[in-house]
């Protein structure tokens, strides 16, 4: 199966470091991250975690300012032939246009059970109102923000005192292969 990453934090450089490492029969053909931003004090402009990752492991890394509009790199994915494009915490919508370059089209791991939880930080909305479980969403992409069909669910339980944080560790630790396992469902 060939895809695209689409990522850009330390929760998609997990996904994406497990998916290149242990999925031989996954090729990561090219991964597409937010642009470089300042950060610190001195606004140092400094690379997200995923470029950082593709870079050391020689993945074809994209940074493009803007998606909606931008036909060149629409031209160029759609060149690579994929089979899915893979969504985790990119941190920008993903136009319709872009939606409809894969064979089987586009998958988004969500940081939530959906339909709780939608948006930028779903996490942190589960440990504020005190739930005792969560999960990871594997979902089709629609238009909308959170809005595409679910295709799996998988709970984890979140601990007293348990950080965000360490909810991620958890979503990192069985997020890849309840992706692939998706992906291969998709593809029979």
């Amino acid at each position: 199966m060939k895809i695209a990453f689409f990522g850009t934090g330390d929760f998609s450089e997990s996904i994406l470091s497990s998916l290149n490492k242990n999925y031989p029969n996954l090729i990561v053909e090219i991964v597409v991250s937010q642009p470089d931003k300042p950060v610190g004090r001195k606004q140092i402009l400094t690379p997200p975690p995923v470029k950082v990752y593709a870079q050391d492991n020689n993945l074809e890394c994209y940074q493009p300012e803007k998606l909606r509009n931008n036909v060149a790199f629409q031209e160029l994915l759609r060149e690579k032939d994929l089979d899915f494009i893979v969504v985790v915490a990119y941190g920008k919508i993903i136009p319709k246009e872009f939606l409809e370059i894969p064979k089987y089209g586009c998958i988004n791991i969500h940081g939530s059970i959906l339909p709780n939880y939608r948006g930028a930080s779903p996490v942190q909305e589960s440990l504020k109102h005190g739930d005792h479980t969560t999960g990871i969403t594997i979902m089709y992409m629609s238009e909308g923000m959170d809005e595409g069909d679910i295709l799996s669910i998988h709970e984890v339980n979140i601990l007293p005192d348990e950080t965000s944080d360490e909810i991620f560790v958890k979503f990192s630790q069985i997020g890849p292969d309840a992706l692939v396992h998706t992906l291969d469902r998709i593809v029979a």
